[in-house]
C-alpha cells in the first residue's frame, strides 16, 4: 500500500503511480462524496459546522414530506439557500474529473452528491446515487422539471408546489431519508465497480451505505485508490491511500495521465 498524509503536497510518486494505473486501465471509475464540493462553498452535511448542525435531518424524511408537504417545502428551500446561497460553481476537482473523462481515461463518475456540479463541469457519464437537487419530480405522473422555478414558486407562497400537468405533489428529485436508492442507478454503480480496473474513491468518508460498499467490490479485482483528507474504512486495504486535498490531487493526477 502507498500512503501519504500531507494534504498540501500529495506525494509525487503516488500521483504518478495512480496516473500509470489509469493510463493502462480498460475501465476506470470515480466515486465522489461531499469532500469534492466543499471547495465550491457547499458545506459538508455531516461534519461539525455542516448543514445538519443548522437543520434537523429528521425534518427531511420522506414520511415527513408525505405528512406535512407544505412545511417540508418551506424548510427544504431554506436549507437549499443555506447550502447553495452563494455563487456555487465547479472547482478544480470537478474540472479534473471532467478532463479525465474527455481524455478517454475515466469511464464514469458515480456521485453521492446532489449538487449537479459534475455535470456543470462537463462530465457526461454520471451515476447520481442520491438523485439531483437540480430537478423536482411529480409524485403522480413522474414528470421531471427544473427545480429553480419551483423554488421560486415556494418563495412566493405556493406550498406545497404542484405539478402543472396533473396537479400532483412535487418532490425534490433526491433520495430523502427513508427512501430507497434508485435501483437503476445502484445497479449501474455496482456494475462499474465490478468491472473497474481502477476505482477512485474521492472526497468521501465512505460511511454511508450502499455507496460505501462499492470500493470494496472494486478492490477485489482492480486497483483501489482513496483520495481523502481523513482515513476511511477502506484506507487499510487500498492500493493507494492519499490523504490529500482533492482540489490538489485530482488536477495533479489529470496533468500526468
Amino acid at each position: 500500500m502507498s500512503d501519504t498524509h500531507d494534504a498540501d503536497a500529495p506525494e509525487t510518486a503516488n500521483i504518478e503511480g495512480v496516473a500509470s494505473e489509469l493510463a493502462a486501465a480498460d475501465h476506470a471509475v470515480a466515486l465522489t462524496g461531499a469532500g469534492v464540493s466543499t471547495a465550491s462553498g457547499i458545506p459538508d452535511f455531516r461534519s461539525e459546522g455542516g448543514i445538519w448542525d443548522e437543520f434537523d435531518p429528521k425534518q427531511f424524511r420522506y414520511s415527513r414530506f408525505q405528512a406535512e408537504p407544505a412545511a417540508f417545502w418551506r424548510e427544504r428551500v431554506e436549507m437549499r439557500e443555506a447550502a447553495f446561497g452563494g455563487d456555487v460553481t465547479p472547482n478544480a476537482a470537478h474540472r479534473a474529473l471532467a478532463e479525465l473523462e474527455a481524455a478517454g481515461v475515466l469511464d464514469a463518475v458515480i456521485t453521492q452528491n446532489t449538487d449537479g456540479l459534475h455535470a456543470a463541469a462537463g462530465t457526461e457519464s454520471i451515476v447520481e446515487l442520491h438523485g439531483t437537487g437540480a430537478r423536482v419530480v411529480c409524485e403522480n405522473c413522474r414528470t421531471r422539471v427544473d427545480a429553480d422555478p419551483v423554488h421560486d414558486r415556494v418563495r412566493e407562497g405556493e406550498m406545497p408546489p404542484r405539478c402543472r400537468d396533473c396537479d400532483g405533489l412535487l418532490k425534490p428529485d433526491v433520495v430523502l431519508f427513508g427512501e430507497q436508492l434508485p435501483q437503476g442507478a445502484l445497479q449501474t454503480a455496482q456494475t462499474h465497480a465490478r468491472e473497474a480496473d481502477v476505482f477512485l474513491a474521492v472526497g468521501s468518508s465512505l460511511q454511508v451505505q450502499p455507496a460505501a460498499s462499492l470500493p470494496r467490490v472494486a478492490g477485489r479485482n482492480g486497483t483501489l485508490v482513496v483520495i481523502n483528507l481523513e482515513s476511511t474504512p477502506v484506507s487499510d486495504v487500498a492500493d493507494y491511500d492519499l490523504r490529500a486535498d482533492v482540489t490538489d490531487a485530482l488536477p495533479a493526477l489529470a496533468a500526468r495521465v
